[in-house]
């Protein structure tokens, strides 16, 4: 096989990776990136000396795409950071970019993806404590394994 031929191959070869992970997102992938950035961004904006001040507005964040409270969660959390006591507060880039984000998550699950999305879980105190109970095949998984 002359060197020609193998150069051919390993670009067809990249080529074809390239392709096959240039998948479109589909509604749920998009909010679980979301959800994980604007997880992020909560933590940033908590332990910023900039924006320490300003968050101790924000209500306290866990979120679950898999939870059915998780639209009056973002609804909520929307009011709160377009109502922030202090024009400061409002004008942080942090703090916009982290309304945007919550706006755009929001616009994903109420409208683009309102029929696409199946939540698991009703449980809204965990979208405030993070404490997320056991689903119930979960629980009944763990039951069946320290039984046999």
């Amino acid at each position: 096989m002359s060197a020609q031929t193998r150069l051919v191959s390993f670009i067809f070869i990249l080529a074809l990776i390239w392709f096959a992970s240039c998948a479109p997102p589909t509604c749920y992938s998009r909010s679980l990136v979301l959800s994980k950035e604007i997880t992020r961004a909560l933590d940033t904006i908590h332990k910023s000396s900039r924006t320490k001040t300003c968050a101790e507005f924000l209500p306290k964040m866990f979120l679950d795409v898999h939870n059915s409270c998780i639209r009056s969660k973002l609804r909520d959390f929307l009011y709160v950071t377009e109502n922030l006591p202090t024009e400061y507060c409002r004008e942080r880039p942090r703090i916009r970019l982290l309304k945007r984000r919550v706006q755009i998550l929001y616009s994903i699950i109420t409208r683009f993806c309102y029929r696409d999305l199946e939540f698991s879980t009703n449980d809204c105190e965990a979208l405030e404590t993070g404490n997320i109970s056991p689903r119930y095949a979960e629980d009944r998984l763990k039951h069946l394994i320290e039984d046999a």
